[in-house]
């Protein structure tokens, strides 16, 4: 084998391990704000859901987002209730390091009506 094909395979090689560690890093955050936005949903599709007051719905999301260790403040998930309709607005940001420079995930995770 040519030591220019040795170089190219080696390459090659370098990139895909780059690629597999960057989806690494990067795949988690995804997984777990669609967990989130899975729960807030199904939050919006109980009935028993329409009696609580905005408050109880915010702390309710805060608790499911700290238990997927998701960095979501109380001022980052906002509730909104209109008669019988209710809206959930989360919005927050994940920090990720990678290889010195940080990359801003930023997710919303949403449901109900306007």
């Amino acid at each position: 084998m040519k030591s220019s094909q040795v170089l190219r395979t080696a390459a090659g090689v370098a990139v895909l391990l780059i690629l597999v560690l960057v989806g690494v890093l990067l795949v988690p955050p995804y997984i777990q704000n669609w967990k989130l936005q899975r729960y807030v949903n199904e939050l919006l599709d109980d009935p028993a859901t329409a009696n609580q007051a905005p408050e109880g719905v915010r702390a309710e999301v805060l608790n499911k987002a700290a238990s997927l260790g998701l960095p979501v403040h109380s001022d980052d998930v906002h509730v909104a209730k209109s008669g019988a309709a209710m809206r959930i607005d989360a919005l927050y940001v994940v920090h990720i390091g990678v290889g010195g420079y940080t990359v801003d995930l930023h997710f919303r995770p949403a449901a109900g009506g306007t």
